[in-house]
């Protein structure tokens, strides 16, 4: 199949995802188009079967900001006629799923309908409880999600939600997010305590792009309850909104020499492989795709019991989830894990044992079925 794939290319799980499905599906041989403003950040090393689109904005002084959907649209109409593409594949509803509708739109005159690619469309979560909340975006989502040819939706979660809100004419098929354990698998290095200066103390880890949904504050106060009681370093991977104040408050609590913060990292295997517990004290995730890569790397995680989580973290056997906002109990529940080492080993185990189910051999597998319902359906 010769399929384009419109994303994101800035750290986070839709990029990540949107990446490592291109990536599989050339390995399988088919022929994949990207579209975004800078090659996805995982997009890695040149592969004959993977092509990428820069998408430029238009910068005019009478317009206030870059048209960048428009610029998308056009850019994906171009190589869909030119290229021949059966499927294009939009992680998020806006724009890249409203843009691919516009793009089929002008291309009317110069194929039939039954000849023209098939829209899929991959709902994330901000798209739906940020974008598709605001008044002002409702209607858009819910075109974008209802001239769709197929919907998918990282979690039963967000399937959900994005009924209730928006009340689609689409059927939504829940397709989850995915790891390649033969990546992401523990492989601890002693030369990666070093170069960071650590020692034998316990590593807690959080992986994120530092909106206000990842609660940073909540993480900061756990670490400060677990630093009372053990020897431990907190190493903070990303980068955002959230990371000044962090910094700011580490440095007020007299902790910052234990807190590191690593900044936006490709290659998060090696930081994982001596992680001892993740923290992920989200209001809410749709999935939690960094979650999923720490347990493939047998790191047990704390976090709480809202969004997708619950759909792949089995309460006591690969963690532990609490209600949002409840720093005791995940203080708690982290000190469990951290002074009990047989129990810490049996979570380490199952966590392994449950990414793989999640292996993305067997995901991209169900997009495959997918898009090719998509074609035939056509």
């Amino acid at each position: 199949m010769k399929i384009g794939i419109s994303c994101y290319h800035t750290y986070g799980g839709s990029g990540a995802i949107a990446a490592e499905l291109g990536k599989a599906l050339a390995a399988k041989g088919h022929i994949i188009h990207f579209f975004s403003q800078a090659a996805p950040f995982r997009l890695g090393a040149y592969s004959p079967n993977i092509f990428y689109h820069e998408v430029e904005a238009m910068h005019y002084p009478l317009f206030e900001c870059p048209f960048y959907a428009l610029a998308l649209a056009s850019k994906i109409a171009e190589v869909a006629l030119y290229e021949k593409l059966d499927v294009v594949h939009a992680h998020y509803a806006i724009p890249h799923a409203m843009s691919a509708v516009l793009a089929r739109q002008m291309l009317e005159d110069t194929c039939a309908e039954s000849r023209c690619f098939r829209i899929a469309t991959t709902l994330h979560g901000t798209d739906i409880t940020v974008v598709g909340a605001d008044r002002s975006m409702q209607n858009v989502v819910r075109l974008a999600i209802n001239k769709s040819d197929g919907v998918t939706a990282v979690s039963s979660y967000l399937k959900e939600e994005t009924i209730r809100m928006f009340s689609p004419r689409k059927e939504i098929s829940v397709i989850p997010n995915f790891v390649d354990t033969s990546l992401f698998a523990r492989s601890p290095n002693q030369a990666v305590r070093e170069q960071l200066g650590l020692g034998d103390e316990k590593i807690i880890i959080h992986i994120s792009n530092f909106r206000p949904v990842k609660c940073i504050g909540d993480i900061l106060r756990v670490f400060e309850g677990i630093g009372r009681r053990i020897d431990a370093t907190l190493l903070l991977v990303g980068d955002g909104p959230e990371r000044s104040d962090a910094e700011i408050w580490v440095r007020e609590q007299g902790i910052a020499d234990r807190v590191r913060f690593l900044g936006k990292l490709d290659d998060i295997v090696p930081l994982l492989s001596i992680a001892d517990l993740m923290l992920m004290p989200s209001n809410v995730e749709s999935f939690g795709l960094a979650a999923l890569e720490a347990m493939a790397c047998g790191v047990p995680v704390v976090a709480t019991d809202a969004g997708g989580f619950p759909e792949f973290i089995a309460q006591g056997e690969h963690g532990y989830l609490l209600p949002p906002g409840d720093i005791a109990g995940m203080t708690e529940k982290s000190m469990l894990l951290l002074a009990n080492p047989e129990h810490w080993a049996e979570c380490s185990a199952a966590c392994v044992l449950q990414a793989k189910r999640f292996e993305t051999s067997l995901l991209v597998e169900q997009y495959e079925a997918y898009y090719r319902a998509l074609i035939e359906g056509a």
